[in-house]
């Protein structure tokens, strides 16, 4: 059972690395990839990170470190075009795992939801609004985009989940490992002065 796990998480982060999917459906994936039956026991994330960090390390090691550094360039500038709305950056490029397929996610704190979306309107910005699940599993907005990288060379995905202001206290709890599990411009721009941390 436990190898089964370990085993999804592998064939998991390979497509979470290679191909830039979203942990949920990269598990689903190697389920079936794997030939197991569909009622398998999944690992959870953190045994995911665990195996991504491993894969990072193995085949992307002397790439990933400069593509990570371009992704949290491209987040912070627009979390300081978006400073009004208390942005913070979370998803893989906050935790250090992203590549070049990653997307960005910046979290909005907002004391009128409608307030982003202007501003992205005032800004001449072309976005798409959806709905997508929160950090506490309920519905929010998110204003997704398209944002040049220079230093890569390519567009990346940039996805401002918009919060009310509120939210932002059980925003900021950390995770089991007692990492926080998001970060505003300036922990970002520490991450960018010292990588390693």
């Amino acid at each position: 059972m436990e190898s089964a796990k370990s085993e999804i998480a592998a064939t998991a982060a390979r497509m979470v690395v290679e191909e830039g999917m979203e942990y949920g459906p990269a598990k689903r994936r190697a389920v079936k990839q794997l030939g197991l039956n569909a009622r398998s026991a999944l690992p959870d994330n953190s045994e995911v990170e665990e195996a991504v960090l491993e894969y990072i390390e193995l085949f992307c090691a002397d790439t990933q470190p400069a593509e990570l550094a371009a992704l949290r360039r491209l987040a912070l500038t627009w979390m300081e075009r978006l400073e009004q709305f208390r942005p913070y950056l979370g998803g893989a490029v906050w935790r250090g795992t992203a590549t070049r397929l990653s997307d960005i996610y910046i979290q909005l704190f907002c004391d009128d939801p409608k307030s982003a979306e202007i501003a992205l309107i005032d800004k001449n910005v072309d976005y798409e609004a959806r709905t997508v699940t929160g950090f506490h599993g309920e519905p929010v907005e998110a204003l997704s985009l398209s944002s040049v990288s220079r230093e890569l060379g390519e567009s990346i995905g940039v996805h401002l989940l918009v919060y009310d202001h509120d939210d932002v206290r059980g925003a900021l709890k950390p995770d089991t490992k007692g990492r926080p599990p998001r970060g505003n411009a300036a922990a970002v721009r520490a991450l960018l002065d010292n990588p390693a941390t």
